[in-house]
């Protein structure tokens, strides 16, 4: 089983991940989605939702945009981490299980959001 986290606004993928509304979790088996449910963000405070997720049991972690920090604390855990994915979550969700979404390296530097992600 993989336990896909995609950081979210309701159903669509978020730019950034710290502050999204909600997390979509999703449990596949043989690369289908078989659960699905929404969790509210518990709060954005540094090295925080790394570890909730984790904590969680997610395998793998969606969203358009994430800091740096945030990804090292994925990495240590042995999170992966796809960053520049846009639309619907569930959507993105099963490109990652077909294997057609791939990671920007997109990161954000900043704090004050809005077009201050960049790729490496």
């Amino acid at each position: 089983m993989i336990k896909i986290a995609v950081a979210s606004e309701n159903e669509m993928v978020t730019e950034h991940f710290g502050h999204c509304v909600n997390f979509n979790i999703f449990e596949s088996e043989n690369d289908r989605i078989v659960k699905s449910e929404s969790i509210e963000n518990p709060g954005h405070r540094p090295g925080f939702l790394p570890n909730f997720l984790n904590d969680m049991g997610v395998n793998v972690i969606i969203s358009g945009g994430m800091g740096g920090g945030a990804i090292d604390i994925f990495n240590e855990k042995g999170i992966e981490v796809i960053v520049g994915a846009r639309g619907y979550a569930k959507a993105a969700a099963e490109a990652y299980l077909a294997g057609t979404l791939e990671s920007t390296g997109s990161v954000c530097h900043e704090h004050q959001h809005h077009d201050e992600c960049e790729t490496l």
